[in-house]
């Protein structure tokens, strides 16, 4: 992702309302205080510790990726579970991606997290989706969430309802809460919104197929075309 390619807005995009993401999931667990020092943990133990989050961090990244690695075309979902027009993308067009496309072998589709500040609960969702995601679930949470996203998305304490969903999807759930207690899926998600940003992206759903961006919740059409001129371009042919 460039972005140079980010240069079109479509309506059907969440923005918050200077149309920047505004948020910044807290990253105090891993910064020092200004002006002081993160404080120092036992010389044995952090190895071991960070050893174990890359570990964490590196199956959720892998579990957010669908396709045949040989696949021509990469589509990259940039988007926030509590946007109305990504439920309404994911509800209309990305099934006929999956079918027409990702299990055609045509297509690899990833997910980039962009919760917004207007969206309360997109943050806790994002961690939601990625701790499944160690447990090769990602997918499957990433459809739940936003097929039950009117249920979710004005509670003050999402959490127990989240938990409620993994659970559902077969996760474990010893595992799948250890890992939301510790957010260290921020860690990924503040990496997939600095990779958002630098792409030009502050509205969501954004879609890049290939080096082609595509705005808010478009058409099957669109898409189709789009990948239409990735696959030519991959094949060294000039697009139509």
């Amino acid at each position: 992702m460039r972005r140079t390619f980010a240069i079109l807005l479509l309506a059907a995009a969440c923005r918050s309302s200077d149309g920047k993401p505004t948020n910044t999931p807290n990253a105090s667990a891993t910064a020092p205080a200004r002006g002081g020092s993160a404080p120092a943990a036992p010389a044995a133990q952090a190895p071991a510790d960070s050893a174990r989050e890359d570990a964490l961090l590196e199956r959720a990244d892998k579990a957010r990726i669908q396709g045949d690695t040989a696949a021509p075309v990469w589509i990259v979902e940039i988007s926030d579970f509590q946007c109305p027009y990504c439920k309404q993308w994911h509800d209309q067009v990305y099934p006929q991606i999956v079918r027409e496309y990702v299990r055609q072998g045509t297509v690899r589709l990833a997910y980039v997290n962009f919760p917004l500040g207007m969206h309360q609960n997109a943050l806790p969702a994002s961690e939601a989706a990625m701790c499944a995601a160690v447990q090769d679930r990602f997918w499957q949470m990433h459809d739940t969430l936003f097929s039950t996203q009117t249920r979710w998305a004005a509670l003050q304490e999402p959490l127990p309802l989240y938990d409620s969903l993994a659970t559902a999807i077969g996760v474990q759930a010893t595992e799948w809460r250890s890992c939301m207690s510790s957010h260290v899926m921020r860690r990924l998600i503040n990496a997939d919104r600095t990779r958002g940003l630098s792409a030009g992206v502050n509205s969501t759903p954004t879609f890049f197929v290939g080096d082609e961006p595509i705005r808010g919740a478009a058409p099957m059409d669109e898409f189709r075309a789009a990948i239409g001129r990735a696959r030519a371009k991959a094949a060294g042919r000039t697009p139509r």
